[in-house]
């Protein structure tokens, strides 16, 4: 049992002193709510995980039971927009089967192993919250199993709050917490809160402390439009701001105005300098047959979307002949001449996704970054100091201050003579800064660097925990004192009280119990 168990002892924030007597696997909700009566009735404690994908230490356990979901992989189809999953379904294994009947779930994060059971527990985002929101705005309904074993079967609309208050079927009446939520699309922050609010949106997010998620109805696109990815060198920082903004404002007017054949982006997202240095030294440039000019201080990887019926033949061909003489408009054309007139369109590399293999290649340069990063931080834990950790923020400012926080986050680091990366979703406004430590002296300076951005990114009217959640991470514990206050933290832990009275579930997981 000992090996079976020490696989599920931490998650991939590598939180560290992960302990756990057990871990069970139920294969269907009955199970669930069985395992968490004889829990309760024990007086034992439980901890649901996904995919162990958690970047905030949230799947680690501190000597609670592991119940791991990965069994829940029912996929039903209820409609040609919605479906119904499993807890345990890989966001890759939904986004296959819609495939099959050309339909596609938007808002998928972008590590596509998560479990759709965690991308609910987390309000989880990706690159295309731009176009298409967070996780919570497409969730129609839940079944979801409480701490003592009973099973709520959910549907959005059916039961609101009313006078601040909201009743849990079963389970008695909620103080809806009173602390006002950051104005922004992506929030991972602690307990939903909104006077009207849906049930369905109190355990979205909730991180797996309110609940046990075991099945999910989801909506979804369908026909599924045609994707094509450009991967654009910038020569400056102030080059990618502009050219960001700039393709934001087409696609919004495109929406606005329903151009079929308008410049229609979903998600945008950025690499710093210091990112294209850890490609170039990693080799993932010259591995996926990418060149990125020695020049470039900063890239974009732009997702647009095209008429479902695209094919590449037709896409380039109209490209080489409109581009100067404007005799087929299409969308790929007007993007890009934006490109050519902001001075980029020669070095940029353009796949569809009917080019399978290289489509994957830029995607894969983007997910170069984040796995360089984390490479370097293991190392220098390994051959350095163990105490040294991954030191990073998940930060969603509005896209007007952007630029003013992207100046935070450098002079921050900068200050304290910190190494470090910045990537993320531009189009969101939404990065993921990341010290690369060389001592654990620098793990303690990134973290108080964090604390500030997150003091700023409130400031300027976005939130500080925006698409991974808050764990037991102590810097992003912190970070929701700061948002809400020590009385916003007290309303969540009311809100506990009342549905898991014996905190059997993920104690010390978002706060702790006192």
């Amino acid at each position: 049992m000992a090996s079976d168990v020490s696989s599920y002892l931490e998650d991939a924030a590598h939180f560290p002193g992960g302990h756990s007597p057990a871990v069970v696997f139920p294969g269907t909700t009955d199970e669930v709510s069985a395992a968490l009566a004889a829990a309760s009735t024990a007086h034992t404690t439980v901890l649901p995980i996904g995919a162990q994908s958690s970047l905030t230490g949230g799947a680690t356990p501190m000597g609670e039971t592991v119940l791991s979901t990965s069994r829940l992989t029912r996929i039903q189809d209820v409609s040609p927009r919605s479906i119904t999953v499993g807890a345990g379904v890989a966001v890759s294994a939904l986004q296959d089967h819609l495939a099959a009947r050309r339909a596609w779930f938007a808002p998928a994060p972008t590590y596509t192993g998560a479990f759709c059971g965690g991308i609910v527990a987390t309000n989880a985002a990706g690159a295309a919250t731009f176009k298409y929101g967070s996780t919570r705005e497409w969730v129609q309904g839940l079944t979801v199993v409480l701490a003592n074993g009973r099973v709520l079967a959910l549907t959005r609309g059916e039961c609101r709050a009313r006078n601040g208050r909201v009743e849990v079927p079963g389970a008695g009446s909620i103080q809806v917490p009173r602390y006002a939520m950051p104005p922004v699309r992506k929030v991972s922050a602690g307990y939903f809160a909104s006077p009207d609010m849906d049930l369905v949106d109190l355990f979205i997010g909730s991180e797996g402390t309110l609940g046990v998620v075991t099945e999910v109805t989801l909506r979804v696109l369908s026909p599924a439009p045609h994707l094509a990815l450009a991967l654009i060198p910038c020569a400056s920082e102030a080059q990618m701001m502009t050219l960001a903004a700039a393709i934001r404002e087409r696609s919004t007017e495109t929406w606005t105005t329903l151009d079929p054949a308008g410049i229609d982006v979903c998600a945008i997202e950025n690499m710093d300098r210091r990112c294209i240095d850890v490609i170039h030294a990693d080799g993932a440039d010259a591995r996926h047959h990418v060149r990125i000019a020695d020049s470039a201080a900063a890239l974009l990887l732009v997702t647009l979307e095209l008429p479902a019926d695209t094919t590449a033949a037709d896409a380039y061909d109209q490209i080489a002949a409109s581009l100067d003489t404007g005799v087929t408009d299409t969308s790929l054309v007007r993007f890009c001449r934006l490109l050519r007139d902001h001075g980029v369109l020669d070095a940029t590399e353009l796949a569809l996704a009917s080019d399978k293999r290289r489509f994957e290649q830029l995607i894969a340069i983007r997910e170069a970054v984040p796995a360089g990063v984390n490479q370097r931080v293991g190392v220098a834990k390994h051959k350095v100091d163990s105490r040294i950790v991954k030191t990073a923020a998940d930060m969603v400012v509005p896209f007007d201050r952007f630029e003013e926080m992207s100046a935070i986050y450098r002079r921050g680091f900068e200050s304290r003579g910190l190494d470090y990366a910045i990537w993320g979703h531009i189009s969101d406004g939404n990065v993921h800064p990341n010290v690369i430590p060389r001592s654990y002296d620098e793990v303690q300076r990134g973290m108080e660097a964090i604390l500030e951005f997150g003091r700023e990114a409130a400031r300027l009217g976005g939130c500080p925990l925006a698409e991974h959640g808050v764990g037991r991470s102590p810097t992003k514990q912190a970070l929701l004192r700061q948002l809400y206050g020590e009385e916003g933290i007290e309303q969540m832990r009311a809100v506990k009280r009342v549905l898991d009275p014996g905190w059997t579930l993920a104690p010390g997981v978002i706060f702790p119990r006192t």
